[in-house]
This record gives structure tokens, sequence and C-alpha cells, in this order.
């Protein structure tokens, strides 16, 4: 279960604070792997942080294509973009269900997608998925390798990006020079 955990939004937001990072990796480590991640921002109001939600917020109103709101749950097909972000934003209750993120922003390719028998030629986003094997014994780990890759294509038109719910395709990367 804690290494489902490790997955969710809440913790990849807790792992970008300051000093949590250090608890597992060297400085240097840390800093190299927080500058990969993409911001997250808590819209619950923290002991000593008075304000800090409804700046967020204000920044977020000001900018809105560049962030996305995403509820504490899997499956795609819920988060909120744009106008629709805005709105929920300015209705604060229930806020503390969802994380605020940065989108993130690939650059754009053209593939062919074939959809209900028809090919055509698209511009697409492509997201890579990296799965591992890890099965431990008390401290002694007894695998902790890569076991595989998930590559989901869709329309860069698009917002979600969920297979199931038919908002992407299942693809094959192609390495190239």
């Amino acid at each position: 279960i804690a290494c489902h955990l490790a997955g969710t939004k809440k913790i990849q937001q807790d792992l970008a604070c300051p000093g949590v990072l250090e608890r597992f990796l060297t400085p240097e480590e840390s800093e190299q792997m927080r500058g990969c991640f993409a911001g997250l921002w808590s819209l619950t109001e923290s002991e000593g942080e008075s304000g800090e939600v409804d700046r967020v917020i204000a920044r977020v109103l000001e900018d809105p294509e560049a962030y996305v709101l995403k509820p504490q749950r899997e499956g795609g097909g819920n988060n909120l973009y744009g106008d629709e972000m805005c709105a929920r934003l300015q209705n604060k209750e229930g806020l503390e269900a969802y994380i605020l993120m940065q989108r993130i922003l690939p650059p754009q390719q053209v593939s062919l997608m074939v959809r209900e028998g028809v090919c055509a030629r698209v511009p697409t986003l492509s997201e890579l998925g990296i799965y591992s094997t890890y099965l431990r014994k008390g401290k002694n780990i007894l695998i902790n390798k890569p076991s595989g890759h998930l590559l989901r294509t869709k329309s860069s038109s698009s917002n979600e990006g969920g297979v199931a719910a038919g908002f992407a395709v299942l693809d094959s990367p192609i390495v190239t020079e």
C-alpha cells in the first residue's frame, strides 16, 4: 500500500517540500530530483500560512491555462481546466479534496490515429509511464527492477488522457536520434 500511495498527488506534493527528499537522498540528488517536479499546491490553509491559498488562487485566475485542478482520485476524466477550474476555485468549499498542479505542456508531434476504422493525421501529445517491480520482506529488498512501460497518446486538443475513458490510445515508442 505504501508504494501505491507514493504515486498519489498528495505524496508527490509532500516530497517536493524542502527536507523531505533529503531524508532519502543526498542534498545534490534531492535538488536534481526536485528540478523534475511539476509545481503542486495544497488548497488547505496550514497553520501559520494564513492567506496562502488566496494568493495561489489569485495567481491561477491570472493565468488559468498554466494550471490544472486534480481531485485526489485516479482514473482520469475528473480534472478541471480553464473556466471550469476558475469557477470551482472561487467556490472555496471542499477544495481540500483537490490538488492544484502546474500544467505539463509537452511538445506536440503528428501521429496517425485510427478511431472507429478511420485513420487520420492528428497533432498529438504522449505520456510515457515507466513501471517497476518492488518486493521486500521487512528491511530485506527481494526485487527492485524495471518491469515495463506504457505510452499513452492523445489528441493535443484534449485535456483528458485516460485510455479506458476513450481520450487516449495505447502507443509504441520509436527511439530515434
